[in-house]
Order: C-alpha cells, then structure tokens, then sequence
C-alpha cells in the first residue's frame, strides 16, 4: 500500500512539473478591417503624439545589451466618440524611420484598445526607438492614451517598464 501511494504521489508531481500554460501566438492588428471609410478630418481636431519605445536596454556595460518585447497600447479612452490614427511611424535611435504602420487612416472604437507587438527578437529600433502617431478626434473628445510596455526574461530574472506617449502637435 504504501509503494502505491508514493507512486501516486510521484506520477501526480511529474504531472504537475509538465503542465505548462498554453502560450496564445501573437496577434497582428489587421488594419484593413480598421479602415475610417467616412473619415472627415475637416470636422475633427487633430494632433501629433511621441512615444518613446525600447527594443533593447544596456545591461551592466555599453557592451551588453538585453533585447525586449515592446506592446504598444492606443487607448480611445472616451465613452461615445470614435478616434482616428491617421499615421503610426516606428524610428530607431539614430531617427530613421523603420517602418510605418499605416497607409490610410483606421478607426479605435470608444474604450476600445489597439496593440502594436514589437517582438523580442525584432531590436532595428535599438535603445532610443520611438514611435509618432498623427491622430484626430471629436472637439469635445479626449485626446488618445499612447502607452508602451517592454519586457524581458531570462532565467529567473524579469524585466519591465511603462512609457506614456506626450503631445508634441
């Protein structure tokens, strides 16, 4: 009686020590299903924010660098009114445009969030990377919440930050 319960007890934590949680893949915005088709900027506000984004820090020395994973959050964080991204253009440290985006403007709905991944393995931003969105609203709107969180892991050490997109326009 008692080999079994030990072998119990030894299935029951080899068990344990294999679950591990199911990992979602990553999701890419489609912008196509976000397209503002009776978008009139005439009639909107309009403004330009900055955030800044890190694809890797420094660790320990300037010759050491740790690469992160970046979410960029747009946050519409009105209850009834639509904004507009007309531009999302990603730079790297030396201030040369990476990629962009968009190539028409897209729509986030009220309270909704929109996230943008840059992937751990994706560093062309380096350590000064940013990101400028070109936006418009109702006039009695708030303005978009822009946010970025990075992360890292290695072994048993975690990594993290926040950064929160500033007006510039």
């Amino acid at each position: 009686m008692k080999q079994l319960l030990i072998f119990v007890v030894i299935i029951v934590v080899a068990s344990a020590c294999k679950h591990q949680e199911k990992i979602e893949p990553l999701k890419k915005v489609n912008w196509e299903n976000r397209k503002a088709g009776a978008f009139n900027p005439d009639s909107l506000q309009s403004g330009t924010s900055y955030l800044s984004v890190y694809s890797q820090i420094y660790s320990g020395s300037q010759e050491r660098l740790v690469d992160l994973t970046a979410t960029i959050s747009m946050r519409n964080p009105n209850a009834s009114d639509t904004l507009y991204i007309s531009s999302i253009d990603y730079y790297n440290t030396k201030g040369d445009r990476i990629r962009s985006y968009l190539s028409y403007p897209v729509f986030i709905l009220p309270m909704e969030t929109v996230e943008i991944i840059i992937e751990h393995r994706d560093n062309e931003g380096g350590t000064g990377a940013n990101v400028i969105f070109n936006w418009s609203k109702a006039a009695v709107a708030n303005e978009p919440v822009f946010e970025a969180v990075m992360i890292s892991t290695y072994g048993q050490m975690g990594l993290s930050f926040v950064t929160h997109g500033t007006r510039i326009y």
